[in-house]
């Protein structure tokens, strides 16, 4: 059973790495509107970050479930 200091770190966690997606988002956007000519290549790596991160949150239930 996770003790309250685990549960603790990991919000932070969860909270800093959300902090970073923000701000990688931003430059993201940043860099398509300061190129116009890589809104393309960004959009199909964001298609391939998205289905990657599924699949991670797939792996990962899985896991979890496996684990009880």
């Amino acid at each position: 059973m996770p003790t309250p200091v685990l549960f603790a770190l990991a919000l932070l966690v969860v909270l800093l790495l959300f902090l970073v997606g923000i701000l990688f988002l931003a430059g993201v956007a940043y860099l398509a509107y300061r190129h116009p000519r890589l809104e393309k290549p960004l959009g199909l790596a964001a298609a391939v970050a998205t289905v990657l991160v599924a699949a991670v949150a797939a792996v990962a239930a899985v896991a979890v479930l496996a684990a009880r």
